[in-house]
């Protein structure tokens, strides 16, 4: 099953983790976690080398098909043993959790990055969901429960995927990996009902590090409830860690011996976008191509979101002559997958003015983000995609409060509740915290059909609130499409017309203000019990200044108006970082909100605010 032939690789020795049946569908024995002791693996230092990727052949790793060449369903009998694997090397699982992801190191050649996601690492932490899963959906030994695998285009997604689902099949569940894949469509895998593509799964899981750079890589987790949130990842590395201290066939596999799983393929990505395709149509009156007539143009960054120019705008009759960076390419040659990023706007905004494109749409590395450009090269990121999907939802739901993050505008504001006649519930920043916020109202009485940060990341209650990248786009490809179908235009004039009246600051910066965890301001205590104390004396000396006035409703860190602006300081939600954003209508203005900042918190020592410092003196 493992992707690699055990060859040494600048002396680093990529093992065949599974003995791998060359007949269709025959049994595969091997001693569980430990497909290759003895003599066989090499030692450095006294420490196993567990397979890990050299730099000069990143690019030819990239080009790795996922799963098994057609050949039917592998079955993995665990087998048990008393044999002891040699020492591996210690891992801080916790240190792997990033909110409600899993994020790590997948590959060596960056100084001072050290691998931490290895092939091992990622069989502990599958093992891990699998009894999680097990024992959330109360399966018994009768019931075989199943779960699908999938990963965007980064060099080490193989490698992982082969490690997520030996430990998956290697704990009596049956897999099924869908290869290149995007976040929603792994989603949507726990919902979809259709046994031709073995759907219904009981879990899944999204091999992906977002937009991070190629090195790295990670885990999403899915049931039908939707993501997995902090608590529940945190129960999964608590688990993984104790499964891999004690990575002994005998440990793992005395309780999962009698046990075997599956390994199957499935072309799952065919269902999800036909899925796009047919909620467009019906949008515009079940037409067969109601895009017939728009140029579209697509960027993919690279990662996992080629597949939107071919698989749903052409079907739906747009031409996307102009599209690039479809081909998946994990080290992101061009530039990085991010619609915030500003050298992958520019990207996307010349090609939708170098081909006379009525729209342009770019994605993330695995699409559970998304921006547009209309055909002047206006952009529709940060509060400008906010407020279009907020103008789209409240025509259909008039009224209905939109969820956001922290660190949207007062502009966005005003534009939701005055001019759409909305209401805007501001909230913390983090995809998962906006979600659950506006599943929270939901439950109370308050109606919310809209959840959406500034990053880029949208969901929508009528797509069982997931955030999915590509469904943000359809629901503006539908505005198009109806449009057009009801006379009332045929270019993106109609959408750049749906954000007009919101205000949007001349001003807008975000800088990180670092916490030196080794000054010795911290007395020995965490940066984040240093970061509260900060947030708690800004916010104190906020009442002593009449010019500034704290914001009435606030859930994350310190937001102050003042100057005709306002600025926010937050504590990191992983990092040891308080970023500050400021917003105003004018450089003078928002120098003098910056110093009230520097103000308050200059009896902080270990507190860096060199970024302050450089713009208010820069200014």
């Amino acid at each position: 099953m493992a992707a690699m032939s055990g060859k040494i690789v600048q002396n680093v020795f990529v093992s065949p983790w599974y003995q791998t049946n060359r007949q269709f569908g025959t049994q595969v024995r091997s001693d569980y976690f430990a497909p290759c002791v003895g003599n066989s693996l090499p030692f450095q230092g006294g420490k196993l080398a567990w397979p890990a990727v050299a730099s000069m052949h990143l690019r030819n790793l990239s080009k790795y098909q996922s799963g098994f060449p057609n050949r039917g369903t592998v079955h993995c009998n665990v087998a048990s043993s008393t044999t002891v694997l040699p020492s591996l090397d210690k891992v801080d699982f916790l240190k792997l959790q990033n909110g409600s992801d899993i994020r790590g190191v997948a590959v060596a050649g960056v100084e001072g990055e050290p691998v931490n996601l290895t092939e091992p690492v990622a069989e502990a932490i599958a093992a891990a969901f699998a009894a999680w899963l097990v024992e959330n959906k109360k399966a018994d030994a009768s019931q075989r429960l199943k779960v699908s695998v999938g990963h965007d285009s980064r060099i080490s997604a193989q490698t992982l995927q082969d490690a997520i689902s030996r430990g998956i099949a290697g704990s009596g569940l049956d897999v099924v990996q869908y290869g290149l894949a995007s976040t929603p469509a792994m989603f949507n895998s726990t919902l979809t009902e259709d046994d031709v593509f073995l759907c219904p799964v009981d879990g899944s899981i999204m091999i992906t590090a977002s937009h991070l750079p190629y090195n790295r890589n990670g885990f999403k987790f899915f049931t039908n409830d939707g993501g997995l949130g902090k608590a529940d990842i945190k129960d999964i590395l608590e688990r993984a860690a104790d499964i891999y201290n004690k990575f002994t066939a005998e440990g793992l596999g005395t309780s999962k011996g009698k046990f075997s799983g599956s390994i199957q393929k499935a072309d799952y990505m065919s269902v999800y976008t036909s899925d796009l395709v047919k909620a467009v149509r019906k949008a515009a009156g079940n037409i067969e191509k109601p895009l017939e007539g728009f140029h579209i143009v697509v960027d993919a960054g690279n990662g996992a979101g080629g597949f939107f120019a071919a698989k749903v705008l052409e079907p739906l009759g747009a031409v996307t002559i102009g599209s690039q960076f479809l081909e998946p390419d994990g080290l992101f040659p061009n530039h990085i997958p991010n619609p915030e990023d500003k050298t992958a706007m520019k990207a996307i905004t010349k090609a939708v003015l170098d081909n006379k494109a009525d729209l342009g749409i770019i994605f993330d590395t695995d699409v559970d983000r998304s921006a547009a450009v209309d055909s002047t090269g206006h952009e529709f990121n940060r509060n400008r995609l906010i407020a279009l999907m907020s103008a789209i939802v409240l025509e259909e739901h008039p009224g209905t409060t939109i969820v956001t993050d922290s660190v949207t505008s007062d502009g966005l504001t005003t534009f939701i509740e005055k001019k759409l006649g909305g209401k805007h519930h501001r909230f913390k920043r983090g995809y998962k915290n906006v979600i659950d916020e506006a599943i929270r109202l939901n439950s109370i009485g308050e109606e919310s059909h809209l959840a959406i940060e500034t990053s880029g990341h949208g969901a929508l209650k009528e797509n069982n609130w997931l955030d999915d990248g590509a469904y943000l786009m359809v629901k503006i490809l539908n505005k198009l499409a109806s449009a057009r179908a009801s006379g009332l235009g045929s270019g993106s004039k109609v959408l750049t017309d749906l954000v007009e009246g919101l205000e949007e600051p001349a001003v807008a910066i975000e800088l990180r203000l670092k916490i030196n965890q080794n000054d010795p301001d911290l007395k020995g205590g965490s940066f984040r019990d240093y970061g509260e104390a900060v947030l708690k004396h800004l916010e104190n000396s906020m009442d002593s200044d009449p010019k500034l006035q704290k914001a009435p409703v606030n859930y994350e860190g310190v937001r102050v108006s003042g100057f005709g602006g306002w600025f926010l300081l937050r504590l990191s939600l992983h990092d040891p970082v308080l970023p500050l954003n400021i917003e105003a209508p004018r450089n003078d203005d928002a120098v003098k909100l910056g110093l009230a900042v520097l103000a308050a918190v200059k009896e902080f020592s270990a507190l860096d605010t060199s970024a302050l410092d450089k713009f208010v003196q820069a200014s």
